[in-house]
């Protein structure tokens, strides 16, 4: 199990509101994880409407929500094995918040299994560094234009 966190200056709700453009794109190193596609730099209206279900990522699906704070994402692929991944934003002072993603792995058996579970600690920190440091820009950006 992994955590990864990061403060951003901007309010809960809109921090969430960039969470769920996840399921557009992974907001990540787009010219690794989206095909060299940009991941979109506005927000997407509709992406908040959340269903149990719902591809994120692409290779995710959601399995639980609680609007406005949390969203746990699931996938199983033979490569990682099982990633089970939940992100909770919390409003800490006024408008701050603070973004944190909890990361569960179940790797598959064997001896690409045992390299799999040695490197993808070290990939994950890479990645979602990036993810987490583009949303917390994104968010930031939109709430100092915001009135």
């Amino acid at each position: 199990m992994v955590f990864r966190a990061v403060d951003i200056s901007a309010p809960a709700p809109l921090v969430f509101r960039w969470l769920c453009q996840l399921r557009a794109a992974p907001y990540s190193y787009d010219w690794i994880d989206n095909l060299g596609r940009k991941s979109p730099q506005v927000l997407t209206p509709g992406l908040e409407e959340l269903e149990v279900g719902q591809r994120f990522m692409t290779i995710f699906r959601l399995v639980a929500f609680d609007g406005g704070s949390t969203i746990t994402l699931d996938s199983s692929t033979p490569l990682f094995g099982r990633v089970v991944c939940t992100y909770q934003v919390t409003a800490s002072v006024s408008s701050e918040s603070h973004l944190v993603a909890k990361l569960l792995v179940a790797v598959p058996r064997g001896p690409f299994g045992a390299i799999v579970r040695h490197l993808l600690p070290v990939g994950d920190l890479v990645m979602m560094r990036k993810q987490l440091l583009t949303l917390k820009v994104l968010a930031e950006r939109d709430a100092r234009s915001s009135p």
